[in-house]
């Protein structure tokens, strides 16, 4: 059954050296083409879809990256206004316990 030609599927061989070239196919029309798109073009555009492409993840990444640090630096500082808050009250307190001593001071 073996013809001498392999297929794709089943090769003749798995030796690289030992293989047929590859060859364009003779169904496809010359020129199909415009003349002002080339293949060289066509093929730079197709580098370029495919670079942008394998870009994309590190793009979303950075992207996650700077919405992340957005926020932690949201919450630091809001936990800084929450700090200041709280030394604010921790102040007033002690102003009013001050002030209480001093009273208590002058009226005895």
């Amino acid at each position: 059954m073996n013809t001498g030609t392999g297929t794709i599927d089943r090769p003749l061989t798995h030796e690289p050296q030992k293989q047929a070239p590859m060859t364009s196919s003779t169904n496809e029309p010359l020129g199909s083409a415009t003349s002002d798109v080339t293949t060289l073009g066509a093929h730079a555009a197709r580098q370029n879809r495919t670079r942008e492409m394998q870009l994309i993840p590190e793009a979303l990444a950075r992207a996650h990256m700077h919405d992340r640090l957005r926020e932690a630096d949201d919450q630091r500082a809001g936990a800084r206004l929450i700090a200041a808050r709280r030394m604010q009250r921790r102040a007033e307190r002690a102003s009013l316990r001050a002030r209480r001593a001093l009273a208590m001071a002058v009226m005895q």
